[in-house]
């Protein structure tokens, strides 16, 4: 009996562990970007290069500055089939492939749906008010349904882009008939829940600083029986009739009344700011940090719009030089840490750019070094005074999720954790590099200039051993517990 009553106390901690673990998980800050005409841009030529000028895959770069999920609008009946189902599926597989989550985006339009247009497609112009709310459940529904069967499970489903007054003119526009226009929501929004019932449903808003409007539109779905998850908001600070600083103060005053006033999660679901602003990175940094600031932290998340924009189409907001086909330094305000002003770097938030660096100890002033000057596999990492060898050297290589090898500039092998021991005292040796979690660290600021290595694999800090301040010190992991000899200053070699 008292085993069984045990075993059920386990079972009870386990569950309420797993439960916190997964509400933890599905409130994660989200960072992304709405990247919807990439294969548009890659038909006609364009191509998309890294900080180092090497041609990759978008959805590698954008991850390697922080970002971790992708937004991919729908039309209905597109010009050259571009944003429709297809098309979208096509992107979506390619995030997916990359680890990305996914938000899907409904216009309910053949094109751009927002303030100024909210044009019906062109199939369903002629259609009565009920056929309308059955085409939108029906599209929604179908779409998702090929989404799903592609493979595909979208955590966020938009109904309607930038709807500051409705949609799909005119019976959908709320100046007109809130009522209509949210019935149209409610079409859509129950056609999301048959097919993903654990998608969360976002309705959209342009203006972010325009408290005015938000309370206008979602008032009047609220009075009228409308549904939604999230209330998601486009911020163009520079755009906005305002400074900046202002515009985005009033962003965050509005997100805090919507979570109040209605009781929903928020979202920034676009955001631009011109590619070649001196103040582009402070600007994006800022946004961000006004999201996190939200209350009862119910700001879920940034998405950029069409970062690699590159002047396509007369677009001029985003992240990449349409010159040299590279990230501006505006792409590394997601890595949400990495300084203003300044070029790009793939420092997952440190600051710190990827390069060959000497490695300091701000306890003994003396290198990390591979003891012997070996390039054998196991050779062990000590401390030496400085004398400018290979073996002193390590180059810093970003793996693309905030995360870093940390190589022998003689070896070309990895700092690894020996025997992947999560014990304190486990030896740092140099292994060949196999991408194992005991090869990839965390370089985490701590100040002055100074920074602490955290183990994926064990979670502890690399630490000159017992405090020993002399040539030939063993290096070793240790719980953090924030000494000096857990603190190392990274000297650029040029």
């Amino acid at each position: 009996m008292l085993r069984t009553a045990y075993f059920k106390t386990i079972a009870v901690l386990v569950t309420a562990i797993l439960s916190f673990a997964i509400a933890f998980q599905a409130h994660a800050f989200t960072k992304g970007a709405d990247v919807s005409w990439l294969t548009e841009m890659e038909a006609n030529g364009y191509r998309f290069y890294d900080d180092n000028g090497t041609e990759r895959d978008l959805f590698e770069i954008l991850k390697e500055h922080g970002m971790d999920s992708i937004r991919l609008r729908v039309w209905v009946n597109p010009n050259g089939g571009w944003s429709g189902i297809s098309d979208t599926i096509a992107k979506a597989q390619r995030a997916k492939a990359a680890g990305m989550r996914i938000l899907i985006d409904f216009h309910y339009s053949d094109s751009w749906a927002d303030p100024g247009q909210q044009t019906k497609p062109a199939a369903w112009a002629n259609l009565s008010m009920e056929d309308l709310m059955s085409q939108v459940w029906w599209h929604t529904r179908d779409s998702l349904t090929a989404i799903k069967n592609a493979g595909i499970t979208p955590e966020w489903v938009q109904v309607g882009n930038e709807t500051n007054n409705g949609m799909l003119w005119d019976d959908g526009r709320a100046s007109v008939n809130m009522q209509n226009y949210a019935w149209l929501t409610n079409s859509g929004y129950e056609a999301v829940k048959e097919v993903f019932p654990n998608a969360q449903v976002v309705v959209h808003l342009a203006n972010c600083h325009d408290n005015a409007n938000f309370r206008w539109i979602f008032d009047g779905l609220t009075n009228n029986g409308g549904k939604f998850d999230i209330i998601g908001a486009s911020s163009y600070p520079m755009h906005s009739g305002l400074d900046w600083q202002t515009a985005n103060n009033n962003c965050l005053s509005n997100l805090n009344d919507m979570v109040s006033r209605y009781d929903r999660d928020v979202m920034v679901v676009e955001l631009g700011v011109p590619w070649d602003q001196p103040d582009a990175q402070d600007v994006v940094a800022d946004v961000i940090s006004k999201v996190r600031a939200v209350n009862n932290g119910r700001g879920l998340g940034v998405f950029y719009w069409e970062p690699q924009g590159q002047n396509f189409s007369g677009y001029t907001l985003g992240t990449w030089n349409p010159n040299t086909g590279r990230p501006t330094a505006a792409l590394d305000a997601f890595l949400e840490g990495a300084s203003g002003g300044g070029g790009s770097d793939s420092s997952g938030g440190t600051g710190l750019s990827e390069g060959r660096y000497a490695i300091i100890s701000r306890f003994s002033g003396k290198a990390l070094d591979v003891e012997g000057n070996s390039t054998s596999d196991g050779a062990n990492l000590v401390q030496w005074s400085y004398g400018g060898g290979a073996n002193q050297q390590f180059d810093i290589a970003s793996l693309g999720d905030g995360t870093f090898s940390i190589r022998p500039a003689h070896s070309g092998k990895s700092l690894d954790v020996y025997g992947f021991s999560t014990e304190n005292g486990g030896d740092i040796r140099q292994w060949s590099y196999l991408n194992g979690v005991n090869q990839r660290w965390r370089i985490e600021a701590v100040e002055d200039g100074y920074y602490k290595i955290v183990s994926v694999h064990s979670g502890k800090a690399l630490d000159v051993y017992a405090w020993d301040s002399n040539n030939g010190a063993n290096i070793a992991q240790w719980d953090d517990l924030g000494g000096t000899n857990q603190q190392w200053q990274f000297r650029r070699i040029d």
